[in-house]
């Protein structure tokens, strides 16, 4: 009887130790995720993480859940980041988006059965110079440079100050802006569409959404406005500015904007101007020149030379506090 007692307390001992070893029953959770109140979610978490477990006891949990967040948002950086990439790669290829209009164009002049024969188009597009491919390759270059200035806020104007874009580059002088849409090789003036407003520009091909649609920078003179179709390769718009003393950021507003304090107009051409104009283009230039090296302007410097003056003749004053604003 003694043996038969001491086999049933050994039983018992490692029955208890396999129930204290056994791992705790499952916990059910269940929430439902408003997008709108993510935190709403997350409260619930916890909430339910605080009655079930001892997460919240350990000194350390405060530092691992933000290790967490920490690492879920570089996660989301970095997925964002590939999703930059991938549009750009998309949508930013200047050779990709003339293949896509060349695709286009063509659906379109199969509609009107003129499509040209495929020996010719073959033979044009063979014969197309090494200087396209060069253009094709600077402005994937601009638009990439541009991409990374954006972030800045403002975009350095190029030669012809202003800005090339993904759809359309543009150029300006005091006088007009001029902006150029490439279209697919061969398109014919008969498909372009182009309506100039006042404050309104609108540009595409027939059949296609526009191009470009949208309130202007600033009013233009309609009566001077025209376009033309280059070479059959770009709809060339000159826009002639209703005020020809100030530089335009933007063709349409809401479109990525310069930053006119680096415009650069050419000298050479000043001389076109009559006297009262080309005088006040040239105090704009030295105006930027001062604001670009932190140097007074020269409405500040005839603020000074009249403030000195004014001591000149007053030696009886004091001006140690006095500034010129």
């Amino acid at each position: 009887m003694a043996i038969i007692s001491e086999f049933e307390e050994q039983e018992e001992q490692q029955k208890n130790k396999r129930s204290s070893s056994s791992p705790s029953a499952s916990k059910t959770f269940t929430a439902i995720l408003d997008p709108q109140n993510p935190g709403g979610f997350l409260e619930t978490v916890f909430d339910f993480l605080h009655r079930e477990t001892n997460m919240f006891k350990d000194e350390a949990v405060e530092k691992d859940i933000l290790a967490l967040l920490h690492a879920t948002k570089e996660k989301d950086a970095m997925e964002r980041k590939k999703a930059g990439k991938k549009v750009w790669e998309d949508t930013g290829n200047p050779e990709k988006r003339l293949k896509e209009s060349d695709t286009s164009a063509m659906a379109a002049t199969m509609e009107v059965r003129e499509e040209p024969p495929k020996m010719a188009t073959a033979s044009m597009n063979e014969s197309k110079p090494e200087k396209e491919k060069e253009a094709a390759a600077e402005a994937k270059t601009n638009v990439k440079e541009n991409l990374r200035e954006l972030e800045l806020g403002t975009l350095e104007p190029n030669k012809g100050n202003g800005l090339d874009l993904e759809k359309y580059f543009w150029t300006q002088t005091l006088q007009e802006v001029t902006v150029n849409v490439p279209v697919p090789y061969g398109t014919k003036s008969k498909f372009v569409a182009c309506e100039i407003k006042k404050n309104h520009l609108k540009v595409g091909l027939k059949g296609q959404p526009p191009i470009i649609d949208g309130e202007l920078f600033q009013s233009v003179k309609v009566d001077d406005c025209f376009w033309t179709l280059e070479d059959g390769k770009f709809i060339s718009i000159p826009l002639t500015k209703h005020n020809q003393m100030e530089w335009w950021k933007s063709v349409v507003k809401g479109d990525p904007e310069i930053d006119t304090q680096k415009v650069e107009p050419e000298t050479s051409k000043l001389s076109d101007l009559d006297p009262e104009t080309r005088q006040t283009v040239e105090k704009m230039m030295f105006d930027q020149r001062q604001k670009s090296m932190g140097l007074p302007t020269s409405e500040e410097i005839q603020k000074q030379e009249i403030l000195k003056k004014f001591m000149a003749e007053h030696p009886e004053m004091d001006f140690s506090r006095a500034k010129v604003s």
